[in-house]
């Protein structure tokens, strides 16, 4: 069968190439790829910036948004021949870690866990792949393709849980959310801040084409300006770009009590001057606080899944603004500065 591999740290070692059929013993349920998406983690490990193959191998299949139809499961399982499901990123550490021993692998202590098309497992750009039971989410299936943007909505999926933990460590009715960044995370994390029932605004730097569309679908509203001018002291601001001013201007800018969310993965290297006694005396005067969130277990993966059944279709649609055939992956990860998810179709549902 085919997939797109690549030699981790090798820049420029990403092809098309044949591979073995996935082995029975890597799980009971076998999968067909639909489709895969495209993010900037994958083009980050696509430039050689890090990436690990699996244990004896050189190479790594690439991809970890997926969407895939059952083709056998066992009686019992909960899956069918023919279901839509997707495939769990990360997977739990093998000693466990105490988090990983209660399903709370996104919180791994030990950094000993593996993560599909990222580090020591093969991702989902292949024609087909095994995974246990467990390993899979079934998805809605009037979403049909657009479950490829299941795992994304996991990563918001659990901020907004960081969030409202947060909030509610006293009596909190928040009102404001800001979103820095209208990328396919930052859109996601607007649309369940929606859900919600929440005010939100949309921070960008782009002023017209589809993110400012996207935004109004949702009933949030758009921005192009800074984000003091955007909204005045939100209740809560979930940062989704890793721009480094930004992660700091947010800290300033969340309202008395708020709680800033960081789920953009800054590039090292980047200094400034701050007053760190100015800026240590707001947080605890005004009750701030900030936290990162990164990946996601099950339950965010559920919580997702019925967040993208509940949007608007037209909206999960225009999301996804270039699809490609896995034959022309090289076209998929070249990103125009229109584009907001890109994916790789591998098969028709």
């Amino acid at each position: 069968m085919k997939a797109i591999t690549l030699t981790p740290l090798v820049e420029g070692s990403v092809s098309l190439e044949d591979i073995a059929e996935p082995d029975p013993a890597s799980g009971s349920v076998l999968v067909q790829t639909v489709a895969v998406g495209v993010c900037g983690t994958d083009i980050e490990i696509i430039s050689g910036q890090y990436g690990w193959a699996p244990p004896g191998s050189e190479k790594l299949v690439l991809g970890h948004e997926s969407i895939g139809k059952v083709l056998e499961a066992p009686e019992g399982s909960g899956l069918a021949k023919g279901d839509l499901v997707v495939g769990i990123v990360r997977r739990p550490d093998p000693v466990p870690c105490y988090s990983c021993a209660v399903g709370e692998w996104d919180n791994c202590h030990n950094g000993m866990y593996s993560e599909h098309g990222i580090k020591e497992l093969d991702g989902f750009m292949r024609e087909r792949y095994r995974a246990d039971v467990s390993a899979l989410v079934k998805v809605d299936p009037g979403l049909g393709k657009l479950g490829v943007l299941l795992e994304p909505t996991t990563i918001v999926a659990k901020a907004w849980e960081d969030v409202n933990k947060i909030g509610n460590r006293s009596h909190w009715e928040p009102k404001t959310a800001l979103i820095t960044g209208a990328g396919p995370v930052g859109l996601l994390a607007a649309l369940l801040g929606r859900q919600a029932g929440l005010e939100v605004h949309v921070i960008d730097q782009v002023t017209s084409g589809i993110k400012p569309e996207l935004v109004s679908m949702i009933g949030a509203t758009y921005h192009s300006v800074d984000m003091k001018e955007a909204l005045s002291e939100p209740d809560i601001i979930i940062e989704c770009t890793g721009v480094p001013a930004l992660v700091f201007e947010a800290t300033q800018q969340v309202g008395t009590g708020g709680v800033v969310c960081l789920t953009g993965v800054s590039s090292t290297g980047h200094t400034t001057d701050i007053d760190v006694g100015a800026w240590n005396r707001d947080l605890v005067l005004s009750n701030k606080a900030i936290v990162g969130s990164v990946n996601a277990n099950r339950r965010h993966y559920e919580a997702a899944s019925e967040a993208l059944s509940k949007a608007p279709r037209e909206f999960l649609e225009k999301m996804i603004t270039k699809s490609v055939a896995f034959t022309d992956y090289k076209e998929a990860f070249n990103h125009g500065t229109a584009d907001v998810k890109v994916v790789i179709d591998f098969s028709d549902v």
